[in-house]
């Protein structure tokens, strides 16, 4: 990854040694470069903006869940993102990091009403409504607050996204959207609820999506759906199309943005609907590594294992969906190192805690810095606790330059915000049950 070079055999994040990193820091720590994610941002937003026309209404609404530091949320706020946000953690985040709140949708099958009320009092741009229950009760809350809610059905269109089943999202079968076929019955009921405007519609089908064709399928019913609304009298005039191309893990070809845009150009271009997008993985997912160093290297006698100080309480993506993270020395293997088949894996007390299995690779020895790829998305943001390990901390390269953008934290600080009860203190007290 060319944000990712050798220089002089040593690997950098742009114009930094991630060796002077890992000393500074400590390891593992979570390595983002900034220009990596501002050239798939550019690259994503401006290939639609080519394709479609400049005159054409869009906004790319960065999906937060992807990562949510507010240091990336502000680098991409600069290039002028808008948020996909599933709660009111995230708007918070969005909203400190410089976005503004018509800029933002609220997504998510289940919104609490708190939340609703304080996107309201935000002015968001508008929520992608998932169900029937959930459209009355943005329509309580907006009464409450003597307002009214913009919203936008997100439709279920049964598409078969052909990724991992866990990350599919518009099949009968999935939790989100309402039923494409059940839209005529939310709409019977929208009119009884006169604190909701509806101003479109909304589906995402799933993430690192492999081919065109499941977004071309989807963009087609929705398209058909949009138009009779349209002569049913319906003032929509939003079509949110969600997020799902993805990034190579491992030698696969890259996300076809342009072929991306020009469906759609065709499907969705001629409805003259104002866009939005909601790309994620496909703008940060590249722009980091996991930076670890390798403690131990045990040689059994069936199987080579190299042991990191990273683990799947970092990176739960190999774990929880097989999935491939690239591997590689931070030092460029000296000639004639012998290549070794091995298992990568962490300290955790979990058989699953698991970077690689029989990986080919070069030989390491315990100290080594390794660069786990790929881990910008769904890496800090999806990462725990398990075993009383310590967050590890973020890190944004600009240039030559690096800032910390979220510490490690200490035990005390984490232990902190623990507290044991009075009657296991000796000190009495205590409150009585019932």
């Amino acid at each position: 990854m060319s944000d990712f070079p050798f220089v002089d055999g040593h690997m950098h994040a742009e114009g930094v040694p991630l060796a002077r990193i890992a000393e500074d820091v400590g390891t593992p720590c979570y390595v983002y470069s900034a220009q990596a994610m501002v050239s798939a941002y550019d690259h994503f937003a401006g290939t639609l903006r080519d394709t479609l026309g400049h005159e054409q209404p869009m906004t790319v609404c960065y999906a937060v869940k992807a990562n949510p530091n507010l240091a990336v949320l502000a680098t991409l706020a600069a290039r002028g993102a808008g948020a996909d946000v599933v709660s009111e953690g995230e708007l918070r985040r969005a909203l400190a990091a410089g976005i503004p709140p018509e800029k933002i949708v609220f997504a998510g099958v289940g919104k609490t009403r708190h939340e609703i009320a304080y996107a309201l009092r935000q002015g968001i741009h508008q929520f992608n409504v998932e169900s029937l229950p959930e459209l009355a009760a943005i329509d309580a809350v907006a009464r409450e607050l003597d307002t009214t809610a913009p919203v936008a059905l997100r439709v279920n269109p049964d598409v078969d996204a052909g990724t991992h089943h866990k990350i599919t999202t518009g099949r009968a079968e999935n939790k989100f959207g309402i039923d494409i076929d059940m839209v005529p019955e939310v709409l019977a009921e929208l009119r009884h609820l006169p604190n909701v405007t509806l101003h479109g519609l909304a589906m995402h089908i799933g993430s690192q999506i492999p081919e065109l064709q499941p977004f071309r399928d989807a963009f087609t019913r929705l398209a058909e759906l949009y138009r009779q609304l349209r002569r049913e009298g319906w003032p929509v005039s939003r079509l949110d199309l969600g997020g799902g191309l993805g990034i190579a893990y491992r030698d696969e070809p890259p996300p076809d943005v342009a072929g991306y845009a020009r469906v759609v150009r065709e499907i969705i271009g001629p409805l003259g609907a104002e866009l939005a997008f909601e790309p994620g993985r496909h703008i940060v997912g590249n722009a980091g590594i996991l930076l670890a160093r390798v403690l131990y290297v045990k040689a059994g006698r069936a199987r080579h294992f190299v042991i990191v100080d990273a683990a799947m309480n970092d990176l739960i993506r190999p774990t929880l969906y097989d999935a491939w993270h690239e591997i590689v020395p931070v030092d460029r293997p000296a000639p004639g190192t012998p290549t070794v088949r091995a298992d990568v894996v962490g300290p955790v007390c979990e058989t699953g805690d698991m970077f690689a299995e029989g990986r080919p690779m070069p030989a390491v020895a315990a100290g080594d810095l390794l660069a786990i790829f790929s881990a910008g998305a769904y890496g800090a943001t999806m990462a725990s606790p398990y075993n009383s390990r310590l967050a590890a901390p973020e890190i944004l390269v600009h240039g030559g330059d690096y800032a910390v953008v979220r510490a490690r934290p200490s035990h005390a600080a984490t232990m902190a915000a623990e507290s044991v009860p009075a009657w296991l203190t000796g000190t009495g007290g205590g409150r009585p049950a019932g």
